[in-house]
């Protein structure tokens, strides 16, 4: 995450830490699960992070991490649920599903900022 302390970025810095614990606390929640409110908030704290929080040195290995989430989290779940466990561990599930809201459009706009930059390094 970026280290100065402008205000900005102060915003960035707490938007992720909220959006990680918002997704964390609802995903617990079964009634919460696809509710249209909680991804609209995820939604809307993943651009702010991805808008203020990520700087030109963290794109490459923010969006290595969101590729490697991504991919894995859903593969996860789908082991889960095949091993039998989809019900024990359901939670789980909605927590994951709720992290991958919040972490795409920051991803988005992450590959966005790293595209530009490379069209405008020709």
């Amino acid at each position: 995450m970026a280290k100065n302390n402008s205000t900005s970025e102060m915003i960035g810095g707490w938007s992720f830490i909220v959006g990680a614990l918002i997704a964390l606390i609802l995903g617990v929640i079964p009634s919460t699960a696809n509710k249209p409110w909680v991804i609209g908030l995820l939604l809307v704290l993943g651009v702010i992070v991805g808008l203020i929080n990520i700087t030109d040195k963290e794109i490459v290995p923010f969006l290595i991490a969101c590729v490697a989430f991504l991919v894995a989290a859903p593969t996860f779940g789908a082991a889960v649920a095949a091993g039998g466990f989809g019900a024990t561990f359901s939670w789980l599930t909605r927590i994951l599903t709720h992290i991958g809201v919040f972490v795409v459009p920051a991803a988005v706009i992450a590959s966005i900022k790293a595209i530009m930059a490379l069209a405008g390094s020709k």
